[in-house]
């Protein structure tokens, strides 16, 4: 007997997740919480492979955030470079406006 493994979820094309990143990190602007945004993904670096079974537990707080492009957001966390990608530009934003409003 062969153990059934879970399907992997659909990965983002690099414009897809290019423009996803920004849109995300736009929004976490916008709300003020750069700095912790950042502090968060850096320190749920070990965590991230539970991110499919958290992505459960989170979907109210993330359709909330995110929308009609949960999907989207989802596969967005659970892709390691994009998670890497959006730590980068919300660094880059930070540094542009030079403080969290």
């Amino acid at each position: 007997m062969s153990e059934a493994t879970p399907p992997e979820p659909q990965g983002l094309g690099d414009e897809q997740r290019d423009e996803l990143v920004e849109e995300v990190a736009r929004e976490i602007q916008l709300r003020g919480l750069t700095t912790s945004a950042v502090h968060f993904l850096q320190a749920s670096r070990p965590y991230r492979p539970l991110g499919a079974n958290a992505m459960l537990f989170f979907d109210p707080v993330l359709h909330g955030l995110f929308g009609g492009e949960l999907p989207s957001a989802s596969a967005l966390l659970a892709d390691e470079d994009g998670i890497e990608q959006l730590i980068e530009r919300l660094e880059d934003l930070s540094e542009e406006t030079g403080w969290d409003a």
